[in-house]
């Protein structure tokens, strides 16, 4: 038996989470162990760029007798669509999958999303498994979410859908570009931030560039940011309540990817941009000093870009905050720091942040 890396369990769903490098050549047996009742029938929903990596590895993990459907999804936001959705859904009909179907949502947060509310909705939801191959993804595939987008923002639209299990070959992430470390490192980040300073303080020391990071530092920072998840998780599964506090940097990040056009920034790019300015609205709602010098110089040093990009109206984005999920009442809510490791949801007065946003160089 393989044991699992850790374990989400809440009110009502428990599932296993393995991390390991090589974990691809034995997807099929992991799942074994992962599924209480039998399967009839699997189909695997990959990024197109991955399958042309991987998805010989995981086909060979399967019996000559037990082999899968498999359809692609183009990479990109774009693919996180009401027609994607759509199609995906009638592929699902024509193999035909049934309610003991599992679906295997390979690639990144954008796949996981999409296969995830596939399952979701299919015949009023089915069983699928999270096997994420961004660092990204070690968040969007913990925890439940899955959704599409909508012109008018991001992941408007989608259900709470448990996986069964979530599979994280490490070695998958040696094939990534910068850019996807970059988009999700600043999620690993934000966890720091919202919760675990000492796991913070590990990172700083520990990934000072994302080439060849060694690979029990990649799996303990793989590991240390998803227990992160998992705790909050646990406690709050619908977002009821605290798990609203994995939003940071997120009410301005998604406002800028919609505004931008999807695909524009990568997510991780767009949060890392939110989480400065959100460090600097807590300074000012809260009268106090972060080290928000300190952490900009960090990620600076990593490549990220944090100042706003240019050509954006702060009433474009003030608009775009206000259809955040978070909003209510046309009012809107950030995920602010009192302190480090104490976040804290409340509504900010819109002259707050259009000062801060216009001081920051955005066009009133």
């Amino acid at each position: 038996m393989n044991a699992p890396s850790l374990t989400i369990a809440s009110e009502k769903n428990s599932y296993p989470v393995f991390i390991q490098g090589g974990l691809r050549h034995e997807c099929f047996s992991y799942i074994g162990e992962a599924l209480e009742k039998s399967v009839s029938s699997y189909m695997i929903m990959i990024d197109e760029n991955v399958a042309d990596l991987y998805l010989a590895d995981l086909l060979a993990s399967f019996p000559e007798n037990i082999q899968p459907t498999v359809t692609k999804i183009a990479s990109g936001e774009g693919s996180k669509s009401i027609e994607k959705f759509s199609q995906l859904l009638t592929e699902a009909l024509e193999v035909p999958l049934d309610r003991q179907s599992v679906i295997i949502a390979v690639g990144g947060g954008v796949t996981g999303d999409l296969a995830g509310y596939v399952a979701a909705s299919y015949m009023r939801g089915i069983r699928f498994i999270q096997m994420p191959t961004t660092l990204l993804a070690h968040d969007s595939s913990v925890g439940g979410k899955t959704g599409i987008n909508h012109p008018l923002g991001k992941n408007l639209i989608g259900a709470f859908h448990a996986p069964s299990a979530v599979l994280y070959d490490s070695d998958m992430l040696r094939t990534l570009p910068e850019t996807e470390w970059r988009s999700g490192f600043a999620e690993v980040v934000k966890h720091g931030f919202i919760k675990d300073t000492a796991f913070l303080e590990w990172l700083e020391k520990k990934v000072m560039s994302f080439s060849d990071i060694p690979s029990d530092i990649l799996n303990e920072m793989l590991r240390r940011s998803i227990a992160v998840k998992a705790e909050i998780v646990q406690e709050d599964e619908k977002e009821n309540g605290v798990r609203a506090f994995l939003n940071y940097g997120h009410t301005l990040g998604h406002a800028l990817e919609s505004e931008l056009g999807y695909g524009k920034l990568t997510h991780g790019e767009a949060v890392a941009i939110g989480m400065a300015f959100a460090h600097k609205l807590s300074e000012r709602v809260f009268h106090t000093t972060l080290p928000t010098k300190t952490h900009e110089i960090y990620m600076t040093k990593l490549g990220y870009q944090l100042s706003i990009p240019k050509g954006i109206s702060a009433a474009s984005l003030l608009q775009r905050m206000k259809l955040d999920k978070k909003a209510e009442h046309n009012r809107i809510r950030f995920v602010l720091l009192e302190e480090m490791g104490k976040p804290v949801l409340l509504p900010v007065e819109e002259q707050v942040v259009l000062d801060l946003l216009v001081s920051e160089g955005v066009n009133a």
